[in-house]
């Protein structure tokens, strides 16, 4: 059984519309048993792919971006994200974008993303009565930066898989996250206009507000600025500087007395 006899079947057993999960398995078990591999040594290839090291930064930028969406870390975020783009015309759009993509230099990850700011930006968004489509869009276009912009699960995944470099897939990915996050505030910049999008905030911020949200929302910026500074400066491996991660959200953790 060749392997574009297990992809066609695949995708066949796709199109009936069963789960993925059993249109893969099948499939990759009929291979199996054609080619007489047997499972003692396909168990011991699934243990030994998963004793990486580069691969336990995963579950440790999963941890940091969870510590982050409990201590209130999330909401600094967007508050700093609304003092810079705020005032613009569908000023809270481009705040989604850009916290998305702040956000995205802390988990690596769209549904940390979506999971995190989604439902702050949203509520914001619903109320200066913006189509709940328009909204859901947004946040999900703006996501997508998330698994592309350093430090990305996905490249760190595929690093480890492929016995590549994880740290060059991720600085090979700052470059395209920073153009789709350009290219979609150029986009709802147009929309804004299009369809009359309010202001994010309709006044100017007084120094004292400026200050105040500086104050609060510094600390919580200096996380992705640490981190990519660490890798870009070789000081750090992905792993490490996820471990980084976790240990400096616990610090702002209980600096906020959110987190209990």
């Amino acid at each position: 059984m060749s392997g574009s006899l297990v992809i066609i079947l695949f995708l066949f057993l796709l199109a009936t519309g069963l789960p993925i999960a059993v249109s893969m398995g099948i499939p990759s078990a009929l291979y199996l048993m054609m080619a007489n591999i047997p499972p003692s040594q396909l168990i011991q290839r699934m243990v030994t792919s998963l004793n990486s090291f580069p691969m336990l930064a995963v579950p440790l930028f999963i941890l940091a971006a969870g510590l982050m969406n409990s201590s209130g870390i999330t909401e600094r975020l967007f508050e700093f994200a609304k003092l810079l783009v705020g005032r613009m015309k569908g000023g809270l759009a481009q705040v989604n974008i850009v916290a998305s993509l702040i956000f995205s230099g802390i988990s690596g990850a769209a549904l940390a993303d979506v999971g995190g700011l989604g439902n702050i930006e949203i509520e914001a968004m619903d109320k200066q009565n913006y189509p709940r489509t328009h909204s859901a869009a947004i946040t999900a276009a703006s996501a997508v930066i998330g698994p592309i912009f350093p430090p990305s699960i996905p490249l760190i995944i595929y690093g480890a898989a492929a016995e590549t470099s994880s740290m060059r897939l991720l600085i090979a990915g700052i470059l395209p996250a920073l153009v789709i996050a350009m290219a979609l505030m150029v986009q709802v910049g147009f929309f804004a206009r299009k369809f009359n999008y309010p202001r994010g905030v309709d006044r100017k911020f007084s120094f004292s507000e400026i200050q105040a949200i500086t104050k609060r929302g510094l600390p919580s910026m200096l996380m992705p600025v640490i981190m990519m500074g660490g890798m870009l400066s070789g000081w750090f491996s992905p792993t490490e500087v996820a471990a980084i991660a976790v240990a400096y959200a616990i610090v702002l953790s209980l600096a906020y007395k959110e987190l209990t």
